[in-house]
């Protein structure tokens, strides 16, 4: 395969992600997923570019992003499990109980 598959590849996956943020604005877990989305098609271009220019620098970068990301979604998981218990819902436009 070719460089300019694997980043058409990672150019629709990160669409999808932005479509996916602009069409859903009620459901918390679908906008988490959408960013993960684009997260991952980021990713697959450090890999791709990293593969093709033959180093590794870029493969180790996105083993440090994809540890970070993992971090972030369990975080952002677990604030959503505790927004949910305490307001029965996890549509973006009810979830106001963090304000002050």
């Amino acid at each position: 395969m070719t460089l300019s598959a694997y980043l058409l590849v990672g150019a629709i996956l990160f669409t999808l992600g932005v479509v996916g943020i602009f069409m859903n604005r009620k459901n918390l877990i679908i906008l988490l997923m959408a960013i993960e989305l684009m997260l991952l098609a980021v990713n697959l271009n450090f890999v791709a570019f990293s593969h093709f220019l033959g180093n590794a620098e870029g493969q180790i970068f996105v083993f440090f992003i994809l540890t970070v990301a993992a971090a972030e979604a369990a975080i952002g998981l677990a604030i959503l499990v505790v927004l949910f218990r305490t307001l029965k819902t996890v549509e973006v436009e009810k979830l106001d109980g963090l304000r002050g």
